[in-house]
């Protein structure tokens, strides 16, 4: 190839980036969507999902009435218990909790205190919807904990070891220590992966929206009949649309998460940049793919979740990988999105210097071939 020709197809390809701008500023939704996105959306997704308990509501049968229970009620306390009264009846317990208008019922038996006075075992009866199980399950532990160090500072008084004799014993103290996310902020964990579900949707479904809109319109036929290759028509999508996914990363970054949440960015940003560059090119083929196979814009949008689904929930994102089976274990290492999000929280929260970062690139860049070259194949017996 001459310098000429290289000149040529340079010349080609700037001009249909270009045209790819064009079209897309004066598509006013799609910009809306794309600004709402990236600015609005992870917003809510870090300041509105907890994956803490907060507030749970708790109604209380206390049939003792004694100085004990009041101890003991008195610990459910927040940020995780809210007392929000008393009941009159076991039955009304349990038709608050098939209400949804209690999370946790507390029955406090008679003779509470002085069964404990006397040394004797003594229960509680306790109610909780696990509807949602994952706060079920947390209420069930804090309010276990809350009980058993009631229950342990009792027995420790019955056997008269309370106050300065505990000193004397034996004790084996438990430091915890929280790495990379200390406070455990749900804003961090939230907003980094809707970010990066906004990213992979818009990897996907932008480059396929524009080829699909060239169908529509019928200038698909004009382009193939032109001097261009398959390819310079294309890799300008692809080109024009990561620049516009990376502007809206870092307005993302430098406009919501980072002033309103403090995200720390301990690693490279311009590595992040770079590497989320590289996540949208071999992203881009899975939506190269989905243009092939549909005619408008509503069969895309239809095949990008058919596509997208898939993808979260193989991330690791919303399940952790020991939670999943082994076979469904293994399908992780075909999304892109389980590399990516690795290597996300690794330069945000843990500060990963890339040589650490290595063997997820790797794998992501294997990955990323195969799916881009795939989509291009695809593409060029389409429209070659």
């Amino acid at each position: 190839m001459t310098s000429h020709d290289i000149l040529i197809w340079s010349r080609r390809m700037l001009v249909m980036t270009r045209k790819e701008f064009l079209q897309l500023l004066r598509d006013g939704v799609l910009l809306i969507f794309i600004a709402y996105a990236f600015t609005a959306d992870i917003y809510l997704a870090a300041s509105g999902v907890s994956l803490q308990l907060n507030q749970a509501a708790t109604r209380v049968l206390d049939q003792d009435r004694s100085g004990a229970s009041r101890e003991l009620l008195g610990r459910f306390q927040a940020p995780y218990f809210r007392i929000d009264g008393a009941l009159a009846s076991s039955r009304e317990g349990q038709q608050l909790l098939d209400e949804g208008r209690a999370m946790l019922t507390l029955d406090i038996p008679p003779q509470f205190e002085h069964d404990l006075q006397r040394g004797q075992p003594t229960a509680i009866q306790m109610q909780i919807d696990a509807t949602n199980s994952v706060l079920g399950f947390l209420a069930s532990s804090y309010a276990a904990q809350i009980v058993g160090g009631f229950g342990l500072e009792a027995g420790l008084h019955q056997a008269g070891l309370s106050g300065g004799r505990l000193t004397d014993l034996p004790v084996i103290e438990n430091r915890s220590r929280v790495w990379y996310n200390p406070n455990q902020n749900d804003a961090w964990f939230m907003g980094i992966t809707e970010l990066l579900t906004v990213i992979t949707v818009f990897a996907v479904l932008l480059p396929a929206a524009a080829m699909v809109r060239e169908k529509e319109r019928g200038t698909v036929e004009q382009l193939l009949v032109s001097p261009l290759s398959p390819f310079q028509i294309m890799f300008p999508k692809v080109i024009s649309m990561t620049v516009v996914i990376l502007l809206g990363s870092g307005l993302s970054l430098f406009a919501v998460l980072m002033p309103a949440f403090d995200l720390p960015a301990r690693g490279s940003l311009v590595a992040f940049f770079g590497l989320t560059a590289l996540y949208v090119f071999t992203t881009a083929g899975l939506g190269l793919f989905a243009a092939t196979l549909a005619r408008n814009l509503a069969q895309v949008g239809m095949l990008t979740i058919l596509i997208l689904a898939p993808m979260l929930f193989l991330s690791g994102a919303w399940t952790p990988p020991e939670a999943m089976p082994v076979w469904l274990r293994d399908m992780m290492y075909v999304s892109p999105l389980h590399y990516y999000i690795d290597i996300a929280f690794g330069l945000l929260l843990k500060g990963q210097s890339l040589r650490a970062l290595l063997p997820t690139i790797g794998g992501m860049l294997l990955l990323g071939a195969v799916v881009f070259g795939f989509g291009l194949y695809r593409f060029r017996r389409q429209f070659g």
